[in-house]
Parts: structure tokens; sequence; C-alpha cells
């Protein structure tokens, strides 16, 4: 299994882009392959699909669409192209209040997604979708404090704490002044555990 590719884009295509990982040509598909620029060195977080007659590689830009991709895949009636169509509408936030408000009509405007698999992606989907609301599961004023308070707060949603409950105790952590990675995150299980 692949976590990411870093490369440099060699081709583009209407679905996948090649990527040249050290001599090694990769197709990768991908929601938007246009967003990507011929010759540019990039990082694709990447997800895996094997299937009977092939495996596939498929790439996002940002960690949080694959997470998002990996869970469209769990919903019943929803394969990798239906999954790809809904990230491509790019509005992750509308996706997700569309699923907790249950809103299946919404959906319904993807490519291959009917009323009964709009019905089940908000069936599979509703109240489990918070952490992809915002494209970094860090508030944007920790993000550039401390690499060491960044790690640990990244280690911390890791470890499975919800990004709502992490970012609740970032101001805490920050608070506590110049620490070390593992000071923080102790700290942070503290808060967390409480």
């Amino acid at each position: 299994m692949y976590d990411f590719l870093t490369g440099i884009i060699k081709t583009i295509a209407v679905n996948y882009i090649g990527i040249d990982v050290n001599g090694v040509g990769f197709r990768v598909f991908t929601p938007n392959p246009y967003e990507y620029e011929q010759g540019d060195q990039t990082i694709i977080f990447t997800e895996q699909i094997v299937r009977d007659n092939e495996i596939s590689l498929y790439g996002f830009k940002k960690v949080e669409d694959r997470n998002l991709f990996k869970k469209l895949l769990n919903v019943s009636g929803i394969g990798p192209k239906s999954a790809l169509a809904i990230i491509a509408g790019g509005d992750r936030d509308g996706l997700v209040a569309a699923v907790e408000n249950s809103q299946a009509a919404y959906l319904t405007k993807f490519p291959g997604i009917g009323s009964k698999t709009a019905q089940q992606i908000v069936l599979d989907l509703k109240g489990k979708l918070g952490d992809f609301t915002k494209d970094s599961p860090l508030p944007n004023e920790l993000l550039a404090n401390s690499a060491a308070l960044d790690d640990a707060l990244a280690a911390l949603i890791a470890l499975g704490f919800s990004a709502k409950d992490v970012s609740k105790i970032g101001k805490k952590l920050a608070d506590a002044g110049q620490l070390k990675t593992d000071a923080y995150i102790q700290k942070g299980l503290k808060l967390l555990t409480k």
C-alpha cells in the first residue's frame, strides 16, 4: 500500500495523471487532473484499490480529501468513480451539511448518484463527517506557532481524538510555552482524558 508519492507530473489526461517517481511512472486517478501542471514536482496522497482484474491508485492533493474518499467508499453503492466525482465538486462543507441535515436531494446532483444512493450516503455517513468541514484539522491560529506544537496536535488526532476536541485544547497547549513535542502530547492527553 502506498501512502503518498512524491515526483514530477509527466502526463495529464482526462481522469488521471502520470507521475514519475525516480524513473517509475505511476498512473494516478484524481478528482481533477487539471489542477496539476506538467513538469511540476508534487506530493500526492494515495489510496490503492485492488479488484479482481485491476489494481488502481487514486490520488489527492490533501490528506483530508483522501480520507473523505475512503469514507465514501464505505457506503454501499459507492465505487471509486462515484467517490471521485463527489470530491471533484470541491464543496466539502456543502457535502457535510447535506449529509448532516439529511438533504439527499443535494447529493443527487453528482454523476452516478441516484436518490437511493443519496439516501444511503446520508444513512451511512450522518454524524461521521465532522472532521471534514475544514481544509486542515488544526485551527489556523495554531498552525504557525511552533513545529513541536503542530506535530503534537497532529499526533493526538492520529491517536484517534477528534480534530474538534484537539482544537479545543490547542490554545491551552500553546499557552504552556515552548515545549518539546512529547511534552505537548503528554499535556494534551491529560486534557483530553479528563
